[in-house]
């Protein structure tokens, strides 16, 4: 095999390969093999049918083209550590010429990492908001806790909004009951819009035992789109009584003894929550400083592919819960152009990024141990909810296991960079990483 190589640009180059034909005789040989092993011929034993039967019944181009297909990326391969190329993405390949018997001359385009200078991260000063944190914050902390210890009391009056009411439902379409329309002895809190469109507003009013009929347009089942009158029993109402705010509950929702202390302890979460915050956004900031200032070049190829996954998880996603694309434009008032143009937008700067931590973590010579890539693989497998081993099989299968060591090292090259840069808050206060360590601590903490 001879092969030159061409920049097209600092991040994209193309391959001429040659091939001699007799280079080729061992995918020659497999694809005479393979393609044997699947054609019936009479009077043949199922893969031991002559090469020129297999020529006359397939036909040799079919062979030749099979033989070609599984010597390219062998040969890509040994082109690209020929001349210590490092390549991203898929190459995009074209056959220039070839005959059967003579050489396969073929070009491969593929996006290489860019020569990136790295700027010094000690020069690197980002200015974030300062950190305010208002009582109504923490009012709105304690009222959720109050929710949770909230207890239900039954009450001899009619439901209003907020209360729990436990109802049975019938629905009928022309006086046919609908399948699966019926229920009874249902827990529902009015107003919460959980059950069905106009079940809110007829319940309003009724006392226990008293009934009513409404009109709701069904969604799924025989009947979809039909409006469907039915017919709604309170059976009991009962309120929602949330706990004195005192010491008793203070000792009752927390390890704590009086409710100030509980007010305090919120209000360190609450700050430690926004702390955190801030250093995301110094972190975006200061990435998106070293990109522009080590001018760091996206690979069309790259981006290309990174741009059609997510639109493709876009499109999973919308589908998991009901949707397609064309409804979620219309609820965004945007066309598809403009959604491609978002997408393109963010992509290139998440390619630019990783790039440059990836020349980062070369240049810092970052190791992943094994148990770092574990730690990662456990929790990745938790927020998927599956079994670590499992998720980890699943990850080597499709090829992903490489992906997530690359995130993981970028990771640990992201982490060195902010040790490094000034981090301040718009009145002038430095900021610094303490409140990420403790969240990154408990959070060990809680997965051993």
């Amino acid at each position: 095999m001879k092969s030159t190589v061409e920049t097209l640009s600092p991040t994209r180059v193309r391959l001429a390969i040659e091939v001699p034909f007799v280079e080729l005789e061992p995918s020659l040989k497999k694809a005479y093999r393979e393609i044997g092993s699947q054609v019936q011929v009479p009077g043949f034993r199922r893969g031991k049918v002559p090469t020129a039967v297999i020529d006359q019944r397939v036909g040799r181009g079919t062979v030749l083209n099979e033989a070609v297909q599984d010597a390219i990326p062998e040969n890509i391969l040994a082109a690209v550590r020929e001349h210590d190329l490092k390549t991203l993405g898929r190459p995009e390949v074209e056959i220039t010429e070839f005959n059967d018997g003579d050489s396969l001359n073929f070009t491969a385009e593929v996006d290489v990492r860019p020569e990136i200078t790295l700027p010094d991260a000690t020069t690197i000063e980002v200015t974030v908001d300062e950190l305010q944190i208002d009582d109504s914050e923490i009012d709105e902390q304690v009222k959720n806790l109050r929710e949770r210890f909230a207890t239900l009391k039954t009450v001899e009056r009619a439901a209003a909004e907020g209360d729990y009411v436990q109802i049975d439902l019938n629905a009928t379409v022309d006086g046919e009951d609908v399948p699966g329309g019926s229920a009874s002895n249902i827990s529902h809190e009015v107003g919460s819009k959980q059950l069905l469109p106009g079940l809110d507003e007829a319940v309003v009013g009724l006392a226990a035992g008293e009934s009513t009929t409404f009109t709701t347009q069904l969604v799924g089942g025989d009947f979809a789109g039909r409006d469907a009158e039915v017919a709604v029993t309170v059976r009991t109402v009962k309120e929602k009584e949330l706990p004195e705010l005192n010491d008793e509950f203070a000792q009752m929702a927390s390890e704590f003894d009086t409710i100030e202390e509980l007010r305090g302890d919120l209000r360190g979460r609450v700050t430690q929550g926004k702390q955190v915050e801030q250093i995301y956004a110094a972190r975006d900031k200061a990435l998106a400083q070293l990109v522009e200032a080590a001018e760091v070049p996206a690979p069309e190829g790259v981006v290309r592919e990174e741009v059609e996954s997510r639109k493709q998880a876009m499109v999973d996603q919308l589908e998991r819960i009901g949707a397609s694309l064309e409804e979620y434009l219309a609820a965004e008032e945007k066309t598809e152009e403009q959604i491609d143009a978002e997408l393109a937008e963010a992509a290139t700067e998440g390619v630019k990024v990783q790039l440059l931590l990836d020349t980062l973590a070369d240049a810092e010579d970052v190791q992943v141990s094994d148990d770092e890539f574990g730690h990662e693989i456990v929790h990745r497998a938790q927020r998927a909810g599956m079994a670590p081993q499992q998720y980890y099989d699943q990850l080597v299968r499709s090829g992903a296991a490489a992906a997530v060591f690359g995130d993981v090292r970028r990771g640990k090259a992201l982490a060195a960079v902010m040790e490094r840069i000034t981090i301040k808050d718009s009145a002038g206060n430095e900021v610094t990483l303490d409140a990420l360590r403790a969240a990154n601590e408990a959070e060990h903490n809680h997965e051993h």
